[in-house]
């Protein structure tokens, strides 16, 4: 993948041979382009939009990119932001919001779960996951949903589930609506220094409308990596099949891979 996204954290497929990206915190608030090779065709700044700490990028079927600036690694965080952007009028618009359970910033370390770092659109409403604390959360992921329109809001609270020794980076749904995949990692280092990292998929089918936590799960093992690197991006390609990618690490560039379901 191209330099330019060495800390990529979120992807979009607009269709054959075109990718949208975007970078997490510290860096421009800019989307990328690039074919599915990986050449950069596109760097667009979103004017009037802040990098605060963008963590996802989804979609609707009007062509309107959704940016979600809800990284909240601390839990502290009042000024959560999803910016609404076209990228052929630039114009932008947001969505602010709050979540329900949250009265204090930052909470107590064992209700941290006010991270966000996966969602998607679907049918006029993004769908929101929250990313639990590695080791000392609970391993649960909250389903949010929040209206896609500009306005101020509180995000409504639909589900939560259990997702054993994994954390949520990343989520998608299928073209046909009816699979949701919820990209995942869990970090533990290995005799006190050796890094331990394992990357899952969680693929839902056969869920009720709307309440995709409910459907059946079944989970797909990214392939190993002989040193640790860390997946923030998925998107549906197909019914069938995702695209994944990572970040730069010490060990390795920024990548993307296909993975079929």
């Amino acid at each position: 993948m191209p330099d330019a996204l060495a800390e990529v954290s979120g992807l979009h497929y607009a269709g054959p041979d075109s990718l949208w990206w975007l970078n997490d915190s510290g860096n421009g608030a800019e989307l990328y382009l690039t074919d599915e090779r990986g050449k950069l065709k596109l760097a667009l700044p979103a004017p009037g939009a802040r990098n605060r700490d963008w963590e996802a990028l989804a979609a609707d079927d009007e062509g309107r990119l959704y940016i979600g600036d809800f990284g909240n690694n601390g839990n502290a965080r009042r000024d959560l932001c999803i910016y609404i952007f076209h990228p052929a009028t630039r114009r932008l618009d947001s969505i602010l919001f709050s979540y329900p359970g949250q009265h204090e910033f930052p909470p107590p370390p064992e209700q941290c779960n006010f991270d966000m770092e996966g969602f998607f659109w679907f049918r006029d409403t993004l769908h929101l996951f929250s990313k639990n604390r590695l080791q000392r959360g609970n391993y649960y992921t909250k389903h949010y949903t929040l209206p896609a329109a500009p306005g101020r809001y509180t995000a409504r609270l639909q589900d939560s589930l259990l997702l054993r020794k994994r954390v949520v980076t990343g989520a998608a749904i299928s073209p046909d609506g009816q699979s949701v995949a919820l990209l995942s990692y869990w970090f533990k280092p290995l005799f006190g220094f050796i890094p331990l990292v394992k990357t899952s998929i969680y693929l839902f089918r056969d869920f009720p409308e709307g309440n995709f936590l409910k459907g059946a799960a079944t989970r797909r093992r990214v392939p190993r990596c002989i040193a640790p690197t860390q997946y923030e991006s998925i998107d549906f390609i197909s019914n069938k099949e995702v695209w994944v990618a990572s970040e730069k690490t010490i060990f390795f560039r920024q990548q993307a891979r296909r993975r079929r379901l």
